[in-house]
């Protein structure tokens, strides 16, 4: 790291930093609606978005500030193993061809904001609905804490705010001054701040990277060499395991765990509420559909991101956290003045997802805890401000994780949180195409893959932590190692089927379902009023 402040860079970034905060309080007034004391306006931006605004704002929300630090970072310390993001997001858009459509379009017909309402209304359990909430709020605050971080990541390379030794609030003070930006303009515009800023954040991301993979390697001598050196890099001995640091292919015994790990991850990705969230905002259930056949472009960005954790080793880059890796890559690199532009799409890549997760999670609180449980008689005056307030504390919340625990618990958590969220998935899209589980068998099932999943993540240990040192542990039965979140799911479906086979036979009682199966086929005609398509592959009840 140099010494210093790169003030060329620091420039750079506030001036990018600056605009998209001028967007943020500008997007207030972008599509204004004529009421927008609801939900669907300030938590949904009125259900409004077409085609590009939400691939923006979809791929705003999915590729953040922490995959283009994350990702090349585990190429830098393990290898090949960390391309499991590439073919985990290729694996994710065939599926939610088939369930976000019908999901939209159930949605729309109901007013659910959030896939508790869904949940609620499919299967007449507030308790399901509760446990979906909770799990998606407690998944989603860490992962807002990890945007956090690919700030502080940025700054601490931009050598702004000191060393280590420096007093806290003048070392953290530009990262308050980023999320009190944030939460302001969160708090003004809700979900059409980070639709518009997204616009910025993309077609920076893609500029960076697009000059990346060009220029980088034309400074390393090709790609020849840097695979050369990374490979060689690899094959050095960790003190700590006994091991090779890494290999460029993945090894015979690491196979199970990098599909597992794929396949897990993709069944996860739109169970996050921030991902249905963008999802719900879009104006008809075509531009779903157009999106997963778009989407799959930021995958083969993804694929090229990766490659900066090789060229970081080639490079020479030394760094204790494997987080600051690509920044630090990027200061060493390029000229002062592109490092800033790289550094303002890491920033803003981190402004946009935490913008999007709060305003999920706030909406999961007021919809199906505050106006389910504590205040049913809520206006949608009331429950806007009780969204915007909750999506303050949120963030609050994320900013107080990071600057008091150490940034592996943050990882580690938001790897947790990802075991959680997949325990979402038989009652969420089993619910969007059959009735057949029964309410409290899903319940039971979601109990049973939450505990064995945060016990199994809780028992795994790593060379510096003793708990919760990784998200791969044995597969009970075959004895190979895998994604835990997957066996938990496995075992939460396992439990669902039996459960509902015994409740089904002791006459247990179901819930009320007000959907109808013309529900899940239905989209918006031109005049808001909702019309049927052909009831092909209906849900029944």
């Amino acid at each position: 790291m140099k010494d210093g402040v790169n003030g060329v860079a620091l420039g750079v970034f506030v001036f990018f930093f600056l605009a998209v905060t001028v967007m943020g309080f500008l997007a207030a007034k972008w599509r204004k609606a004529e009421n927008e004391n609801s939900l669907d306006e300030w938590g949904l931006g009125g259900r409004s978005f077409g085609t590009w605004v939400t691939w923006f704002l979809l791929g705003g929300d999915l590729y953040t500030a922490y995959t283009f630090v994350a990702v090349p970072a585990a190429i830098y310390a393990a290898g090949a193993a960390g391309f499991f993001a590439v073919p985990y997001t290729i694996l994710v858009y065939p599926l939610i061809f088939t369930f976000l459509p019908r999901l939209w379009s159930v949605s729309h017909k109901h007013g659910y904001v959030t896939t508790s309402d869904f949940v609620r209304g499919r299967f007449g359990s507030k308790g399901l609905s509760l446990a979906v909430a909770v799990t998606g709020i407690l998944a989603t605050m860490p992962y807002i804490a990890l945007q956090l971080v690919g700030i502080q990541a940025v700054l601490d390379v931009m050598g702004v705010g000191g060393g280590e030794d420096t007093n806290w609030f003048v070392k953290d003070l530009p990262l308050l001054i980023a999320f009190g930006v944030l939460a302001a303009y969160t708090y003004s515009s809700g979900l059409r701040a980070p639709a518009l800023i997204a616009f910025v954040k993309d077609t920076l991301i893609y500029l960076v990277i697009a000059v990346a993979i060009i220029y980088i390697p034309i400074k390393l001598g090709g790609f020849d060499e840097i695979f050369a050196k990374a490979g060689e890099a690899y094959q050095t001995v960790n003190p700590a395991t006994g091991k090779p640091k890494g290999a460029l292919v993945p090894g015979e015994a690491g196979q199970w765990t990098y599909a597992t790990l794929a396949l897990g991850s993709a069944l996860a990705l739109f169970m996050y509420p921030h991902s249905i969230t963008a999802t719900l905002s879009s104006k008809s259930r075509e531009v779903i559909r157009r999106n997963t056949t778009i989407l799959p472009l930021y995958s083969l960005m993804l694929g090229l991101l990766a490659l900066l954790g090789f060229m970081a080793i080639a490079a020479g880059v030394k760094v204790t956290n494997g987080q600051l890796a690509i920044p630090q890559l990027f200061e060493n690199m390029f000229p002062a003045w592109f490092a800033g532009v790289a550094f303002a799409a890491i920033g803003i890549g981190a402004l946009v997802p935490a913008a999007i997760m709060s305003i999920a999670a706030a909406n999961l609180f007021t919809r199906n805890i505050y106006k389910d449980f504590l205040k049913p008689d809520a206006t949608p005056e009331q429950e806007t401000k009780v969204s915007k307030l909750v999506s303050l504390l949120v963030k609050v919340g994320a900013l107080v994780f990071v600057l008091t625990m150490d940034k592996t618990v943050a990882i580690n958590f938001q790897l947790l949180g990802g075991i959680w969220i997949l325990q979402t998935f038989p009652a969420l899209v089993g619910g969007l195409f059959t009735r057949w589980f029964h309410r409290w068998a899903l319940l039971a099932g979601w109990a049973v893959g939450m505990i064995y999943g945060t016990a199994a993540a809780y028992g795994v240990a790593s060379p510096t932590q003793k708990h919760f040192g990784g998200s791969s542990a044995e597969i009970p039965g075959i004895g190979e190692i895998g994604y835990i979140g997957l066996t938990a799911f496995v075992l939460n479906l396992l439990v669902t089927v039996v459960l509902t086979f015994v409740l089904k036979a002791l006459k247990a009682p179901d819930g009320v379902d007000e959907t109808s199966p013309a529900d899940y086929t239905a989209d918006a005609g031109d005049a808001g009023v909702v019309t049927e398509l052909p009831k092909v592959g209906a849900a029944g009840h």
